[in-house]
């Protein structure tokens, strides 16, 4: 199996290492993991591709590349220039800290998954939620670790995908602020949306006397509501929610019609 892999926390983040070993567990002593990451942290630049300017990419190593762009940039750039054929799957993350709830709409990690759909790749995005249940780790990252080889081969073999479909199906996977061996069986959940006000600015004055702003997150220990993906999470859960590029209301086209039918 060939593999691709990315993120948004850099090529040197320590998450990504802990990809690589999954990665490298699910593609086989005869697989391929070829690893395109940017060349700095590109944390919350969503789907972002760079468009208006060149991507300058920089071989570190056999099959080690970094990209002076973003996660969709870096799934781009493997498989239309990189690689040698077209991976069999694309994996983003591992991502310090959640991509759940409202998060997953700003993640970069989510962002390189769906570029990877778009493409018409397998993909997963993974991240680790970070909380009191990390902090005396020494691997933050101790869940991903353990579990995430598992989770990538049960959604390979079991779970739709919808090859051929006009937006294919990718996952987003977050593994739960808890060591390893707290970590409980995964929920299946929808995208939650914490009941807070998200993030922020907070503008400070400089010592030459410009403003700068600073961006604020939110609280993150808060739950969503049964059935999403951070109350999985908080609850010690592995969370997969399955998702598509397709920003559509589905739900709401038959009243949008009625409100401008006549």
């Amino acid at each position: 199996m060939r593999i691709l892999i990315t993120n948004d926390d850099g090529i040197n983040a320590p998450g990504l290492k802990t990809l690589e070993t999954i990665a490298h567990e699910i593609a086989g002593p005869d697989g391929e993991v070829w690893t395109v990451a940017p060349a700095f942290e590109q944390s919350g630049v969503g789907h972002c591709i760079s468009y208006a300017h060149p991507t300058m990419i920089s071989e570190l190593g056999p099959r080690r590349w970094a990209a002076e762009g973003s996660p969709a940039d870096c799934v781009l750039a493997g498989l239309h220039d990189i690689l040698p054929d077209l991976p069999d799957l694309v994996l983003s993350g591992v991502n310090r800290g959640n991509n759940a709830g409202e998060n997953a709409a700003y993640s970069g990690t989510v962002g390189g998954a769906m570029e990877g759909a778009l493409q018409g790749v397998r993909s997963i995005a993974l991240s680790q939620f970070l909380g009191h249940g990390t902090t005396g780790l020494t691997d933050m990252f101790e869940s991903a670790r353990v579990h995430g080889a598992a989770v990538v081969r049960r959604l390979l073999d079991h779970a739709p995908w919808d090859e051929g479909a006009e937006y294919a199906l990718f996952y987003n996977v977050n593994f739960p602020p808890v060591s390893a061996a707290e970590t409980k069986a995964p929920r299946i959940g929808r995208q939650g949306r914490r009941p807070t006000s998200g993030f922020g600015i907070e503008g400070q004055i400089s010592p030459t006397g410009r403003r700068f702003l600073w961006v604020r997150g939110a609280q993150q220990a808060v739950e969503c509501g049964a059935g999403t993906d951070v109350t999985a999470n908080l609850a010690g859960h592995i969370s997969i929610t399955p998702m598509r590029a397709d920003l559509t209301a589905h739900d709401r086209l038959t009243a949008l019609e009625e409100a401008f039918a006549g």
